[in-house]
């Protein structure tokens, strides 16, 4: 255990003409130590066999559906097999939107009532903003950020360093004051959607551009590896190239299958 380094993969979702995987992500989900998924945008469509059998827990940051498209094809893929329930952390609104837009007979079946041989397939755990939990070895911070519908981003703990993850957000000072609270946060896993010439849509849609990002990180206050996500495939190259240009610091762009260990 004295080696543990806490493993961070994001699972691909868009593909090219020869049918392989491109960088380019119109879906999210990242896998954290090839157990918990952090949100379920492409969870059924990409996780492996054995990441199939070992994911239990979904922690969702928000409802946008690039966020939860996988997850009503992951509880029906597995709905047979299942010797526990999965597991979906996640604040009341969410849990709300779930129910009453997917969850509801009418789009996809409601799993919160239905049972295998097993017992349930699906069970609901809230938390509030601001709150902690753990699943498994890890803790879940949950931080409010500033995204158009209520989102929540994370510092995410295995005992011996952390990350902070912000989802999807825009300007949140609330997120930036509880990372530098802390000292053991070895990357932080900020957004950045769009391209500046797009600056009124992501301020409209509550997204971060290159300049808005600059600004972001510097409230930054600790000696962190920045890792930019959440890139809108259709803007990605020229997002990368603004970032390259703007930012005075080195990033990570992270990639799509490739395990980052923290």
């Amino acid at each position: 255990m004295e080696d543990r380094e806490l493993k961070l993969k994001l699972l691909p979702s868009t593909f090219n003409e020869n049918g392989r995987y491109s960088a380019g992500q119109h879906l999210t989900s990242f896998l954290i130590d090839g157990r918990v998924a952090l949100d379920a945008g492409s969870l059924a469509m990409a996780a492996s066999e054995n990441e199939r059998r070992s994911v239990r827990d979904i922690v969702l940051t928000h409802a946008h559906l690039d966020h939860i498209a996988g997850l009503p094809l992951f509880v029906d893929d597995l709905f047979a097999s299942l010797t526990e329930p999965i597991r979906v952390h996640a604040t009341r609104e969410v849990l709300e939107v779930l129910e009453r837009d997917v969850f509801n007979w009418s789009v996809y079946p409601r799993f919160s009532e239905l049972h295998n041989e097993n017992g349930p397939v699906l069970e609901y755990r809230p938390f509030t903003l601001g709150s902690e939990f753990s699943i498994g070895g890890l803790k879940f911070h949950s931080i409010p950020v500033d995204h158009k519908v209520p989102s929540s981003g994370f510092i995410i703990n295995d005992g011996k360093a952390a990350i902070a993850f912000s989802g999807d957000t825009s300007s949140s000072a609330a997120f930036w004051g509880k990372v530098n609270e802390r000292t053991d946060v070895k990357a932080v896993l900020i957004e950045c959607a769009f391209p500046d010439r797009l600056s009124e849509l992501a301020g409209a849609s509550h997204h971060l551009t290159p300049a808005t990002l600059k600004a972001e990180l510097e409230q930054l206050h600790l000696d962190a590896q920045v890792c930019v996500i959440n890139i809108k495939p259709m803007y990605r190259d020229e997002v990368i190239m603004e970032l390259r240009e703007t930012l005075d610091r080195e990033i990570t762009i992270i990639e799509p299958v490739r395990e980052y260990h923290f």
